[in-house]
């Protein structure tokens, strides 16, 4: 184990005092880890005194470039073979990372994910594993259900959540970095349908632990995180899926994300559903591509894994709505 050569990387916008935290955490790790690195987004708080006193290596840009370029810039500074993505809100018991490196040493898995626990009440579950419907929107698997014995099994993933995740760095290489256009939200999706498409899949691990706060900066239902998620949904079909993607997939894509807007207008952020349905079609033609290959039985499969999911721990009337209506 002490051969594996990783290092961590922390994207990170002001909330010094969460950062202190992982930090602490990261040093009481039972692996050894070569080198941690915080880069930080233009924070206007004490965030890069703390990390630069905790040891850290510190890589400031400036500004809030967002999330996906924050990482971007750790990965090409990093030199290690494998390379971990950490939340500034994410907790880690010492054994955390040992857990995920030795089920991914032994085996021939790309990345690895494990249990994230709400760090409020450790009994629900904030997420495990991503996946993502036909209509173009995603669920954080097992996000707001009870702890059981469905999220204890290991399994394959092709997902993987950037909230606490380990990669072989050579998968950068395969598929190219985090999506920049992207900025914050659902990168990691557009990330694992690359992954997908190359025949790449990763390990879910659930006895490495962790706890999450979720969304501790700007909060679960800010407006911005509201208009990012809304237009990164229609970004994704505009990079993943054909031409005369409507024909086949217009739809689950209209049926699932004016779901969203509704879930969106529950929270009041319906306006910034709006904006963001609105940017993700002004940059539509920009993203298209030929398409994800082999994206029809990709779908099929991780919209699958959702409904199966959904019928283990019960629906939630969003998803039930969307299979009921599409």
């Amino acid at each position: 184990m002490t051969d594996a050569r990783i290092t961590m990387i922390i994207p990170n916008w002001n909330r010094a005092d969460l950062l202190a935290g992982v930090l602490e955490d990261l040093k009481k790790q039972s692996h050894p880890i070569e080198r941690v690195m915080v880069v930080d987004n233009g924070s206007t708080d004490a965030s890069v005194a703390v990390a630069g006193r905790a040891g850290a290596e510190v890589i400031a840009l400036g500004t809030n470039a967002g999330f996906a370029a924050a990482v971007n810039r750790g990965i090409r500074s990093a030199d290690t073979e494998w390379i971990g993505i950490l939340n500034n809100d994410v907790s880690l018991p010492e054994n955390w990372l040992s857990r995920l490196m030795e089920r991914l040493v032994s085996g021939s898995a790309w990345f690895g994910a494990g249990k994230l626990v709400d760090a409020a009440e450790r009994q629900r579950i904030d997420g495990c594993f991503d996946a993502i419907c036909r209509g173009g929107c995603a669920w954080r698997c097992g996000h707001g259900r009870a702890d059981s014995p469905v999220w204890n099994q290991e399994r394959q993933i092709r997902f993987p959540p950037f909230t606490a995740a380990v990669f072989r760095a050579e998968l950068f290489d395969r598929v190219g970095l985090l999506d920049e256009r992207f900025e914050s939200y659902l990168e990691d999706v557009d990330f694992g349908l690359r992954c997908a498409a190359a025949g790449l899949s990763g390990l879910y691990v659930p006895e490495a632990v962790a706890e999450h706060r979720g969304s501790a900066t700007l909060g679960p239902w800010h407006p911005d995180t509201a208009r990012r998620i809304s237009r990164n949904q229609l970004l994704l079909v505009a990079k993943h899926y054909p031409n005369k993607w409507v024909l086949r997939y217009g739809w689950p894509v209209f049926i699932a994300q004016t779901l969203w807007g509704l879930t969106a207008l529950r929270h009041g952020c319906f306006v910034a559903y709006l904006t963001g349905k609105l940017e993700g079609l002004l940059r539509f033609r920009s993203l298209r591509s030929i398409g994800a290959p082999g994206l029809a039985a990709i779908l099929q499969q991780s919209e699958n894994e959702i409904r199966e999911l959904q019928r283990l721990t019960g629906f939630d009337l969003y998803w039930r709505l969307y299979f009921a209506l599409t």
